[in-house]
């Protein structure tokens, strides 16, 4: 049976401006992927890795260059050996579990194996903002269960304890994408555990992880690698200085690629938590599959967004509900 690919890109408009240490953004900007197979289709979607590189066009150039590979039957892990870790490959590897699952009629958590399915708690995110408007944000949130809180170099203890007076039960990730230094940690560290911070994302530059190495009694937060950590290639680097791992489908490349490491770091003694990048609710209902074995979820991107896809994921004060039959997997 014959397969048709088609490809093209979107733009989802935020509910408002996404500021973290990088810069802000006004829109998730993604590509789509489906893979028709009959009267069967399977869709994908990815909003690639912006600090790699990674845009809408280059991650459709990707996709062109594996069209034949795609259209003549290539599966999932075949797909592996195609295409390099990336966005492209996420929404690819997302069109062929979904087509998989709609031609044998098994739902995708079964076909990867997970013990359960059902809705999870993900945090949702605080944008870089004043120190006010933080608590303002928080106090709206108050009743989530987890929330995430972007901060830069400029007054990060500030800005979280402004979070924790807004509200003061949620659990808190502390995330400054790379934007500290190790003394800078040190510093903040002992003045964030009084705030009852549950993780800190990614304090430190790509590059500076070896000085984490012997810091975690110091510290007394755990630890959680984002940008130090893409795929399972990096696992080894990680060990001893960081005690939780966060896997985004994006970076790593697909579920597919995403369980396998999963499944390596926790037998290397690493926590787990599951990201995602800007997108909608197709890009995050692979990353639901991993969210059942992870402590940490943070897959908010459709949350964000000021439109969705129909029959998107729904959102109830940060707890998500399964994706619909008709939308994914």
């Amino acid at each position: 049976m014959s397969r048709q690919l088609q490809a093209r890109q979107h733009a989802w408009k935020l509910k408002e401006p996404f500021a973290i240490a990088r810069g802000v953004r006004s829109e998730a900007r993604v590509v789509i992927v489906r893979i028709s197979e009959g009267n069967k289709a399977g869709l994908g979607e990815a909003g690639g890795v912006a600090y790699h590189g990674e845009t809408p066009e280059s991650m459709l150039a990707q996709i062109e260059q594996v069209r034949p590979a795609i259209e003549s039957g290539c599966d999932r892990h075949e797909l592996l050996q195609l295409l390099p870790a990336g966005g492209a490959r996420h929404a690819l590897d997302a069109a062929l579990w979904d087509l998989e699952a709609k031609r044998s009629g098994t739902p995708a958590w079964k076909l990867a194996g997970a013990s359960r399915w059902q809705p999870v708690e993900s945090a949702v995110t605080i944008g870089m903002r004043d120190i006010d408007a933080y608590e303002a944000a928080a106090r709206e949130r108050a009743d989530f269960p987890w929330l995430k809180v972007k901060v830069g170099h400029d007054s990060p203890v500030e800005a979280v304890a402004a979070v924790r007076r807004g509200a003061p039960h949620a659990r808190l990730i502390v995330d400054a994408n790379q934007s500290w230094s190790v003394e800078d940690l040190l510093s903040w560290a002992p003045r964030l555990q009084p705030l009852h911070v549950d993780l800190l994302e990614q304090p430190v530059a790509v590059g500076l992880d070896q000085e984490l190495e012997g810091k975690a009694e110091a510290i007394r937060i755990p630890v959680c690698a984002d940008e130090s950590l893409s795929t399972l290639d990096d696992l080894p680097g990680l060990a001893g200085r960081y005690q939780f791992i966060n896997i985004k489908l994006d970076k790593v490349g697909g579920l597919t690629a995403a369980l396998e490491l999963a499944s390596a770091a926790r037998a290397a003694g690493f926590r787990l938590m599951v990201g995602c990048m800007l997108g909608g609710s197709v890009s995050v209902a692979p990353g639901m599959v991993l969210a059942q074995q992870c402590e940490v979820r943070d897959l908010d991107g459709p949350w964000l967004q000021a439109e969705d896809w129909p029959q998107g994921i729904a959102y109830h004060q940060g707890r998500m509900s399964l994706p619909v039959r008709g939308l994914w997997g």
